[in-house]
């Protein structure tokens, strides 16, 4: 007999820190003045090009972003540091994305009310983690007292959903009887702050989904997995060069060079019909046409871009609700983002309704699930 495998509960954890337009742009302005005043004469000439001044109504135009959540504030909107001031911890002390990813792990346990010993695999999914072994998917099951086994892996803003999909194939196959995917998104430390066109885009948290059996869900706010679609095509256009060759590389890891950067107009043309097109070809599947979809939980990268993807599915505007927007107040928070949308927007479905939750980032990669409520 197949499994019918259901999505059964959500956890979402906001750090304590937030950082408005204002602030951010106040700190970037400052450091570009400080720059162009001690490289007027390379910038005269022009060896050198001056820094731009940029503005709270920029940023909002240009994503939709009025502010963003920050594991650490301090050292962001210093001048003479722009970049969070991390201390570092011990070997044997709880890492900060081990940390993070706790808080979001025990929410979705309570919402699918399971408790450690009901999880048999753990799968940390995140853009990028804190360090490459051991992983922080084996510490966090350490400190919850999950047997089994736990392991981490890395798709850029996709690796929510690919995360998920993984565990639905295990809980299909029978190898797990629940899995729990948390998604530690501590950004942060990987923004350029001095960077006009990209210091605003990210923001932290952390969410984690319960994932099991329908035989064993006992949560009322379960989904059932209808089917996953997942497709990469590889781009430069979205990068981020940190690593741990750098130094062999003889490059220096905190250089400005190995932060996250884009070719935001690139990634806009190519990506937006990518993903309108996987979309479709998937909930087309069931033979579904978005008339029979009653939400969709997009990624949240770019205001702009949600926008022209709803147009393509719907054929015209959203309405409000229909595709949820939260990188407003938390930006975008890499792979968290469409978990947070459906976290927070998946109320007021009757049985049957259905829903599809997508993610989009760099690879390229897309992965989307079409889910139906029990």
């Amino acid at each position: 007999m197949t499994q019918q495998v259901v999505l059964s509960g959500t956890g979402l954890w906001n750090p304590p820190h937030t950082i408005t337009n204002e602030e951010l742009v106040a700190a970037y302005n400052a450091w570009a003045e400080k720059y162009n005043h001690t490289h007027a004469d390379a910038i005269a000439a022009g060896e050198v090009e001056a820094k731009p001044f940029s503005s709270a109504e920029f940023i909002e135009k240009a994503s939709g972003i009025k502010s963003r959540y920050a594991y650490i504030k301090d050292g962001i909107l210093d001048v003479d540091r722009m970049r969070p001031r991390i201390p570092a911890r011990a070997d044997d002390a709880l890492s900060d994305q081990a940390e993070i990813a706790l808080h979001a792990a025990k929410a979705a346990l309570k919402a699918a009310n399971k408790q450690p010993e009901d999880i048999d695999a753990i799968i940390v999914s995140c853009a990028i983690t804190q360090r490459s072994f051991p992983a922080i998917a084996i510490e966090v099951q350490e400190a919850l007292g999950v047997k089994g086994f736990a392991f981490d892996m890395l798709v850029a803003c996709s690796a929510a959903t690919f995360g998920l999909h993984r565990a639905y194939e295990m809980v299909k196959a029978g190898t797990a009887r629940a899995v729990l995917v948390i998604n530690p998104e501590l950004t942060s430390p990987l923004v350029n702050y001095t960077d006009r066109d990209s210091h605003f885009i990210f923001g932290d948290v952390a969410t984690a989904a319960v994932i099991e059996s329908a035989e064993t869900c006992n949560s009322a706010e379960a989904f059932d997995i209808v089917s996953t679609k997942a497709v990469t095509q590889f781009s430069n256009n979205i990068r981020a060069n940190f690593g741990y060759v750098n130094t062999s590389n003889d490059q220096d890891p905190a250089g400005a060079d190995m932060l996250f950067y884009q070719y935001g107009r690139k990634v806009f043309k190519e990506v937006c019909p990518m993903a309108a097109e996987h979309i479709l070809e998937h909930i087309a599947r069931h033979d579904l046409t978005p008339v029979d979809v009653k939400r969709w939980w997009l990624h949240q990268a770019n205001i702009n871009m949600n926008v022209l993807i709803s147009k393509k599915i719907l054929g015209r505007d959203p309405e409000p609700g229909e595709a949820p927007i939260v990188l407003d107040t938390y930006a975008n928070t890499a792979s968290a983002g469409s978990l947070i949308a459906f976290h927070l927007y998946k109320d007021g479905f009757n049985a049957g309704e259905y829903g599809l939750l997508c993610s989009f980032g760099a690879g390229y990669s897309i992965g989307s699930l079409v889910l139906q409520k029990r």
